[in-house]
């Protein structure tokens, strides 16, 4: 199978740039995997289209305002370094659990990264202080391949703090801002779920949003709840995996970065009392899928709550051991998310429904509409 077989065509004026107006007022394609017959609808029919008994599980991951923009200030080793110089943009996506957490180091994607080599230092401002020192300063420990970097932030008091005053929100590639203002205080707000967590340290936090569940808004959480479905969350850290596009051309050859992720005990408890008595279990969005199923293949018919990382892979042939709905946005063209939903449901079924997507001008990706699939 080839990554070429998941391609589609999108004009680009479909890919939305802003969030809709209201939160929750997104529309949804209705795709039953039985027959392949998708219907449209609007996002806030969700409870209709469940049932008591269902158990929908959230990714309850906060996004951290990881965008930053540096200065270059030399080589560690020189004795003279020269005056800061040259911007670079650093996008944080993993904070590394093999290092101790007072060493705060990271791996970041750094562009344009040619220059950017390792023993260089980068020097991060607070651009509402014209002319004052850098509030952040890291080292740059190794380079990797397109990008990717792995940085050594000096010791800084209230890190976290810093990183929410002088960064901005993670938003994807394809949704295009000024350079000059990189997010908005909409963004800020539009671009995280209702139901994210507080971060505890700058450790737990997503590089990107689990973005079928900016969908939700606390009136459609209480429908869901007074319909008799269950919600439960766990955590997974969206982290490189989401932004490095797939440079391959089979489909067998693509490896994905690890994730870390908790499932909690309630949750995996839920899930094993839904398992046992034959209930539904819908996922909202992929991240919340992968933790599932690599859960799923880990224990087996009873999940214990436990954390770790996850690197799976979801594509055609993957049997699902724990899933039987799914929420999720429309995905980008030979993506691996895209294989993930043709896995779940098909990839001429899926395609078909994109097909009708773009007929219908329905809004695509991150602050696009979103598909349910039962």
């Amino acid at each position: 199978m080839r990554v070429s077989d998941f391609d589609y065509h999108l004009p680009e004026e479909l890919i939305a740039q802003q969030p809709p107006t209201l939160r929750g007022s997104s529309r949804m394609l209705v795709v039953q995997r039985a027959t392949g017959q998708f219907a449209d609808d609007v996002f806030t029919s969700l409870p209709a289209h469940l049932q008591a008994g269902d158990l929908l599980v959230l990714n309850d991951s906060r996004v951290l305002p990881a965008r930053l923009f540096a200065t270059r200030g030399g080589l560690r080793t020189q004795h003279n370094s020269p005056e800061p110089s040259g911007r670079v943009e650093v996008l944080l996506t993993q904070q590394l659990s093999e290092h101790q957490p007072a060493e705060n180091v990271w791996s970041a994607l750094v562009r344009p990264a040619r220059k950017v080599q390792p023993g260089e230092l980068l020097f991060f401002h607070d651009h509402s202080l014209p002319g004052a020192p850098a509030v952040l300063q890291a080292e740059v420990l190794a380079a990797g391949e397109f990008g990717e970097r792995t940085l050594r932030f000096a010791p800084a008091p209230d890190f976290a703090g810093l990183l929410d005053r002088i960064g901005h929100m993670p938003l994807p590639p394809y949704i295009h801002r000024d350079k000059d203002a990189p997010d908005s205080a909409e963004d800020r707000e539009r671009y995280q779920t209702v139901y994210s967590q507080p971060l505890h340290g700058v450790q737990a936090g997503s590089a990107a949003a689990p973005t079928a569940g900016l969908h939700f808004t606390p009136q459609v959480l209480a429908a869901l709840h007074a319909r008799g479905v269950e919600v439960q969350s766990l955590t997974l850290h969206v982290g490189l995996g989401t932004f490095q596009p797939v440079r391959v051309e089979n489909v067998a050859d693509i490896r994905l970065h690890a994730e870390h992720y908790t499932l909690p005990a309630a949750t995996a408890q839920a899930i094993n009392a839904a398992r046992r008595e034959g209930r539904r279990i819908v996922a909202v969005g992929t991240t919340t899928t992968r933790t599932l199923e690599h859960c799923g293949q880990v224990y087996g018919e009873v999940l214990e709550p436990h954390s770790g990382n996850t690197s799976i892979f979801l594509r055609p042939g993957h049997s699902f051991r724990v899933i039987s709905g799914l929420l999720t946005n429309f995905h980008l063209p030979q993506s691996t998310l895209l294989m993930l939903v043709s896995a779940f449901a098909g990839r001429e079924a899926v395609l078909a429904a994109y097909a009708h997507a773009v007929a219908q001008r329905y809004r695509f990706f991150s602050y696009g509409d979103c598909m349910l699939l039962l």
